[in-house]
Order: C-alpha cells, then structure tokens, then sequence
C-alpha cells in the first residue's frame, strides 16, 4: 500500500529524465521486485504514487521526493496497456478533480494493487488485475473519504485489452473486503457515499461527472 500527501499550492515542476528505478534502500533488497522482472516483456513499471503530486514543500524535498518516486516500493507491475490506460483515462483524473472545493488545497492518497488467487504469476512474481485508491480531503472543516476501483476482473477477464478497464466507486468497506486490508475509524465515518448495488451490477464511473463528492 503506497500513501502521499498532496499539497497542490506548492507543487514544482521537475523534469523526471535521468532518474533510475532503484530499490528502496529502507527495505531488505531480498523483499523487493527490481529491474529483472521488467525486461524484454510489455510490463510497465506502474507508480502507486503519482510522480508529479509529490513534488511540493521545499526546493530541496521536491527534489528529493521526486527520486523516491523511483524506488520499487512504489512500483507495481502492470500491462503496458493496463499502464497507459490509468494515466491517459478516468484514473490518472481522480485526484485532479476533488481540488475545487478542498480546503488548503490538501489531499491525501492511499492505493496499490489488489491481488487475487487466481491471478497470473510471472518470473515467480504475481501481476495484479485490480488496483485500489482512496483519496481523503477536508471540506468546510469535514473529513471525506472516497474509494475507487479499477478493474478488468469483474468477470475473470482473461484477455488484457484497453476497452475493459473500468472505473468503480466503491465504499471504503468494499475496498477491506477486497483487500484484507483495515483502515482507520477515521477515514471510515469520512465515506458516506451510497452505493446499494452489488459491485457487479454496478455501473463503471464514465466520466469525473459522474463521482459522488459530496
């Protein structure tokens, strides 16, 4: 699970270009998947935390934030088109979208993969189908909480294809549900969105339009 901190009114602009994927040297190099199991394969180095919204605070933190992007602790493995569609589509949008009402311009994020039993294994590494994201902000002094879901594994999809990745709202619990994940009481009495549907049944979010904010 990665979590950042998003400060939109102090983000800097720094070019990414030369900057290595490494291991986190906090970790034991031995826990951690590196370069081997991204060459000569349309795997994608996937970042949990977005690069671009680390980039805040001091010149030197920026800075430093931005190599940290690169350490495998915040990287998942993910089909090239899986990849692309999370940056170009409804995804790589989510965090955009919930600043116009956000007070001190501030958002927290939590996400990483949702792994399943029967998902496909690699270089003895497995490929997660699902990735999971909530993004907590404060509004006229209120904590919320709101879930998401992307996913091409409702229906045990077993072609990677970029028209059957969807997007679904999702209910904090839901998300602990696919997980086994727990998270704080606190984010918990912030999610008050009404979802009644099963998630199966559940419509895709089709645009930015379409998310439950308030």
């Amino acid at each position: 699970m990665g979590g950042l901190e998003h400060r939109r009114g102090s983000l800097k602009k720094l070019s990414r270009s030369g900057i290595p994927f490494v291991k986190d040297p906090r970790l034991p190099a031995t826990s951690q998947v590196g370069n081997e199991l991204y060459e000569n394969n349309r795997l994608d180095r996937g970042h949990i935390a977005r690069r671009a919204d680390l980039l805040w605070g001091s010149l030197p933190e920026a800075e430093r934030a931005n190599t940290d992007s690169f350490f495998y602790s915040n990287i998942t493995p993910q089909m090239d088109d899986f990849n692309q569609s999370a940056k170009n589509g409804l995804w790589g949008e989510l965090e955009d979208a919930v600043f116009a009402d956000v007070d001190d311009l501030k958002v927290s994020v939590f996400g990483g993969p949702v792994f399943q039993d029967d998902d496909r294994t690699f270089r003895g590494v497995k490929i997660p189908r699902e990735f999971w994201k909530i993004i907590s902000f404060t509004e006229q002094g209120e904590l919320k909480a709101r879930g998401f879901l992307l996913t091409q594994n409702l229906d045990q999809l077993e072609a990677l294809e970029l028209d059957e990745f969807r997007v679904f709202q999702v209910t904090l619990g839901e998300l602990e549900d696919r997980t086994h994940l727990r998270f704080p009481a606190a984010l918990h009495k912030g999610d008050t969105v009404q979802v009644p549907e099963a998630l199966a049944e559940r419509a895709p979010l089709e645009s930015l339009a379409d998310i439950q904010w308030d």
